[in-house]
């Protein structure tokens, strides 16, 4: 979904709200997702977590259909290198996964080396996990 997010769809975006220390996750998933408010938490109804989320400005405008606004959702799913850093994505990374630190309000952030596989955060390290690179 990142190369799905365009850069005038979160033009509006002032701040993010991180609820995991994000230097110890590689990667994070990223969506657009409809919500009621500009801020504020927003409702997780997926399998997994959220792990952070965008407040957007005054300037942003509803949806004239809905009246929802399309903001920004983190999240990982229990399968993903943290919670099993030699399973599926013990390298590679999912398609709309991105580097958390590569991120920035307005940024629809990238992959890197880190989110591809290696080298290794201090989490996956500290579980004497060697990724392939």
């Amino acid at each position: 979904m990142s190369a799905l997010i365009e850069e005038d769809e979160i033009i509006h975006e002032v701040d993010f709200v991180w609820l995991e220390d994000i230097g110890e996750l590689d990667y994070v998933r990223q969506s657009l997702d409809r919500l009621p408010t500009r801020r504020g938490r927003p409702a997780y109804h997926r399998n997994g977590r959220m792990v952070g989320y965008a407040l957007l400005g005054p300037g942003a405008k509803p949806s004239r259909s809905s009246g929802t606004f399309r903001r920004r959702v983190f999240w990982l799913l229990p399968h993903d290198r943290d919670t099993v850093p030699d399973g599926l994505y013990a390298t590679g990374a999912p398609a709309e996964a991105v580097d958390p630190r590569t991120l920035a309000p307005g940024s629809k952030g990238r992959k890197t080396e880190r989110s591809e596989g290696g080298p290794p955060s201090s989490t996956t390290r500290g579980r004497g996990v060697s990724l392939p690179l």
